[in-house]
């Protein structure tokens, strides 16, 4: 069974009119995923991390500034891109509560895998800063406390997101424990993942210039990610399920659409399935075509309910 873990708290960050990662995302998720194909889902409400889950990846100093910028009424800005609101608290805490909640769901093997519909995103949080939209970073939360509460020493991420995931990697540079692969485009914000450090054997980067589609992304996985990602034996695979690579989305030039989503995570269930009993989480990190974001969110949620 694959459980769903979200929060109407995560609809709570308000981040101004205009912005791109806005609670119409989280939105258009939810309702597609109240059609009648995912009656069989197991929902679940997420949890509250606390500040001392946080500082699994993050400094307590970074941790506790970022909560004090919180504003009580309006809004605050963290950079020119991440803004916070006086719902953002409790929607970053639940974010990264969700994935928590999940790595013990897969690892007690009450369900098969989970996806966690949450905002804000988590890739681009480095340890001591906020940027690109997010604020901690989620995926790397969860992937210390199945190190730290469940004993696993090789938890691999996946990020198939249209942008670097600079936060992840650094997390990866850090810990040879954590793998990190990304396919991305290049140039495109934060100008990181430009290539590899055969220094760093658990970390694979995989950029694809403007207009690359389907058959690029393929070719990267193939050649690149998947057979290093089995190299590395995960007792557990995360994946960044960011959907912004999407034709079309507008913040980026890749030509993806949703078969391709599907497509890749068939086989992340199946290194999940050779390597690590099947356990996989999922976490939502951006896209921001609402009818896109929704149809591609579907046709991954959809594998994973088959898996």
């Amino acid at each position: 069974m694959t459980l769903l873990i979200t929060h109407p708290a995560c609809l709570q960050h308000d981040t101004g009119p205009g912005h791109p990662e806005r609670p119409a995302r989280l939105q258009a998720i939810l309702a597609t995923l109240e059609g009648a194909e995912f009656a069989a889902l197991q929902r679940q409400e997420a949890p509250l991390a606390s500040v001392e889950d946080l500082m699994l990846a993050h400094p307590a100093r970074h941790v506790q500034s970022v909560l004090d910028a919180i504003p009580a009424e309006g809004l605050n800005m963290l950079d020119g891109d991440t803004l916070v609101s006086p719902g953002s608290r409790e929607a970053a805490l639940r974010a990264a509560g969700a994935v928590l909640a999940a790595v013990d769901a897969v690892m007690a093997g009450t369900v098969a895998n989970a996806f966690c519909a949450v905002r804000p995103p988590g890739h681009h949080a480095e340890p001591d800063r906020a940027m690109g939209f997010c604020l901690f970073n989620n995926v790397a939360v969860g992937a210390r406390h199945a190190m730290r509460a469940h004993g696993l020493s090789r938890v691999a991420i996946v990020d198939f997101d249209v942008h670097h995931g600079n936060g992840t990697e650094t997390q990866a540079l850090a810990d040879p424990r954590l793998f990190y692969a990304s396919t991305h485009q290049s140039p495109l914000y934060p100008g990181t993942g430009m290539g590899n450090d055969p220094r760093h054997p658990n970390v694979v980067n995989v950029p694809l210039p403007p207009r690359a589609g389907s058959d690029d992304f393929r070719a990267a996985m193939n050649d690149d990610v998947l057979p290093a990602l089995r190299a590395f034996r995960p007792e557990l695979v995360i994946i960044s399920a960011g959907f912004d690579a999407h034709r079309d989305d507008p913040l980026a030039e890749l030509q993806l659409g949703e078969a391709d989503y599907a497509w890749v995570t068939d086989e992340l269930l199946g290194v999940a399935r050779d390597c690590a009993g099947g356990r996989l989480v999922s976490a939502l990190e951006g896209g921001y075509n609402l009818t896109a974001l929704a149809r591609s969110t579907a046709a991954h949620v959809k594998a994973l309910m088959a898996a």
